[in-house]
């Protein structure tokens, strides 16, 4: 990789672990599992290490976790709470061990004795006394800025309220997690509710902490684990092993298998004995941490960016298991992608019982020569999302899967474009999977835009089975009797609801088109067909004529893709038969232009940047009066920018291709003079 590419991808990996972070302290609602994640932190930092001058200001190695944005107050630790530096060999264990000597200029014959402790997978915590009482819980956050759960941990049985004989400040450092059955008989109460189901026990304890409402916490079952300590007003002993039995001397819950090891070959045989019982465990751990032991020799080690030289997290590696693969299903997301799952023999994974798999898409079934009778091995990566990572009998003679072209949900065919691996249902408007997405999407302000038609309303009725299809939306009327009474609804705010839907009848079409949810056909791209065949019904019969996709790409903007979408749309017999009753119902109207012949017409604009005196949906209507075409990107055929405060890229382009450029007042002339 030359500078130039790892600069680029530094900057990416900067982006992406910040979204990752997010979503996994802030959000409690991770994308990627734990191992995925390491890896790219890996890759970060190894790309550092090999170009040290390519180090950027927002690098992922100079921030931990990421800044709270909760509703819960915010709350600055009196000392950073750090994360640990990662190894995933014994080999980067020992390195590890060698840093610790070189650093404090040991010999080789001086013992470095470590601690070894189950690293838990949980909420990080801390906990303040002053003068043997509770006075702060606060979650890690950013290690800077956490959130004040004080209330919240006041519930929790393991934290003690007050401890006798500690120093007058003492914060407790550790993890508030919920063990493997409290948390399987948690996500069986909360099905049976009809309440959110959580992914893994850490999810689950740190959604339960971060609650709003304590008594929420109260109902949870979580449990409290301490690992270390922050901000003490007198030592707590000489080393870290002395201090951790003081802790538990007080009450603290402490781990059973923390251990202190006379050396690192001792601490490698107690992560091998921790690994070999992890299954059994009533709670989920990821690996074992390491920590000198003498707290003199901490001192001096002291910290790098974001974690303290004495410490290591020894994480596991995936575990694997075997099973049979029973059945493959398909299911249909809002958008219309098919995804495929795997169903399993049951398997026991890291003390869980698997059953369920994805397999991603077509292409991954493909790649691992996935049958329906296949022995296959699995892993749990980073203990989060199941996945098959081997098909052990791929050369046995059997039948290969068929991967559906036809939804199984409304049988509309199912495609996939050029280049793209996901297969999508194309029965977008009566599809019953995609059905409340299509129904908002139609509804939503820049296409239909039915007032009081919500998202909530829309389910409700969906629900009551009145909407089936956008068509349904026009024949609500009929429900005004049973609809008036409802919780939420009085004769008043049906009677607007009906008004505002009679409204829409004789519609914009180009908005109606949008609305159908065609993919590829944003708002502009809706405007341009309509200026082009005046009518649904003409676009209709060009999209089903025999040479449609290239009477399609001669519109402008319309690309092969794009043209290739619509075809495929009203070509599904099902869109087909729904579109019918919609047209006779909506009546959308012919499109009739409201521009002017000026020097601007067949020419196209963009818009860049804040405009102060008027919103982006009014400038692009401007433009269009004046024939010209508001365009979303600078290319080559641009003709005009028009940049308010706080332009981009998009005016860089423009200078960079000698395009003119104006600002919002000289626009406003052209449009007063034209």
């Amino acid at each position: 990789m030359n500078e130039a590419e790892a600069a680029n991808r530094l900057m990416r990996l900067a982006r992406l672990i910040a979204h990752h972070d997010k979503l996994y302290h802030d959000q409690d609602a991770p994308e990627i599992s734990d191992a995925d994640y390491d890896a790219l932190v890996r890759e970060n930092r190894e790309l550092e290490e090999q170009f040290p001058h390519l180090v950027r200001a927002d690098s992922p190695s100079k921030r931990l976790g990421a800044a709270p944005t909760s509703a819960l107050a915010k709350v600055t630790h009196a000392r950073p709470m750090l994360s640990l530096d990662n190894a995933f060999s014994a080999e980067e264990a020992r390195e590890f061990v060698a840093r610790v000597r070189r650093f404090l200029n040991l010999s080789d014959s001086e013992p470095v004795a470590l601690t070894a402790e189950p690293k838990i997978d949980g909420l990080s915590c801390s906990l303040r006394y002053e003068n043997g009482r509770l006075v702060l819980a606060a979650t890690r956050g950013d290690g800077t800025v956490g959130e004040d759960v004080t209330p919240n941990a006041r519930t929790i049985r393991d934290i003690p309220q007050v401890i006798k004989g500690a120093p007058d400040i003492l914060e407790v450092r550790g993890e508030v997690y919920m063990s493997k059955a409290d948390f399987a008989a948690l996500n069986e109460r909360q099905e049976a509710a009809g309440g959110k189901i959580f992914a893994n026990p850490r999810n689950a304890a740190a959604g339960s902490l971060r609650q709003k409402d304590a008594s929420v916490t109260a109902s949870r079952p979580l449990c409290f684990l301490a690992h270390g300590w922050g901000e003490v007003s007198e030592p707590l002993g000489t080393t870290q092993s002395e201090a951790m039995a003081r802790l538990a001397g007080w009450g603290f819950p402490v781990s059973d298998l923390l251990k202190r090891c006379a050396k690192l070959d001792e601490a490698l045989a107690h992560y091998a004995l921790i690994e070999h019982e992890r299954a059994d465990l009533p709670l989920d751990i990821d690996g074992v941490v390491y920590k000198v032991d003498r707290l003199d020799w901490q001192e001096r080690l002291g910290f790098v960016s974001r974690s303290p030289r004495w410490g290591l997290a020894h994480k596991f590696p995936a575990e694997k298991a075997e099973t049979t693969l029973e059945a493959i299903d398909i299911q249909v997301g809002r958008t219309g992608k098919l995804t495929p799952v795997g169903r399993l023999k049951p398997v026991g994974v890291g003390g869980v019982i698997v059953q369920n798999v994805t397999l991603h898409n077509r292409d991954e079934i493909a790649r691992l020569g996935l049958r329906v009778g296949d022995r296959v091995r699995i892993q749990r990566a980073g203990d989060v999302i199941p996945q098959v990572v081997e098909n052990l009998t791929r050369d046995e003679k059997r039948e290969a899967y068929e991967f559906p072209d036809h939804c199984p949900e409304c049988d509309s065919e199912a495609v996939a474009e050029e280049g793209e691996v996901d297969v999508r249902c194309t029965g977008g408007l009566i599809c019953p999977a995609q059905r409340i997405e299509r129904l908002r999407h139609f509804v939503s302000r820049g296409a239909m835009d039915i007032d009081g038609l919500g998202e909530k309303s829309i389910v409700e009725f969906v629900e009551l089975e009145w909407l089936h299809g956008p068509a349904d939306i026009f024949r609500l009327k009929g429900h005004r009797g049973e609809l008036i009474g409802r919780e939420g609804w009085q004769e008043k705010s049906v009677d607007n609801l009906l008004a505002a839907i009679e409204a829409r009848i004789g519609f914009d079409p180009a908005r109606f088109l949008f609305g159908l949810g065609i993919r590829h056909v944003g708002a502009v791209t809706a405007k341009d067909l309509m200026k082009a065949f005046g009518t649904i019904e003409e676009l209709e019969r060009v999209a089903r004529g025999d040479n449609a996709v290239s009477e399609l790409s001669a519109v402008e903007g319309i690309g092969g893709i794009v043209a290739e979408a619509i075809v495929d749309f009203f070509h599904e017999p099902h869109n087909r038969e729904e579109l019918g009753e919609l047209l006779e119902l909506a009546r959308p109207a012919a499109f009739v232009s409201t521009a002017r012949l000026t020097e601007w017409t067949g020419k196209t604009i963009v818009f860049t940047g804040s405009l102060e005196t008027m919103s982006r949906d009014e400038a692009k209507a401007q433009a269009e009066r004046l024939g010209a075409r508001a365009a979303g990107s600078v290319s080559a055929k641009t003709d005009l920018v028009v940049a308010g405060p706080g332009a981009g890229s998009k005016l860089k382009k423009a200078e960079e291709l000698g395009i003119r450029v104006i600002g919002e007042a000289e626009w406003a002339k052209i449009v007063a003079g034209a």
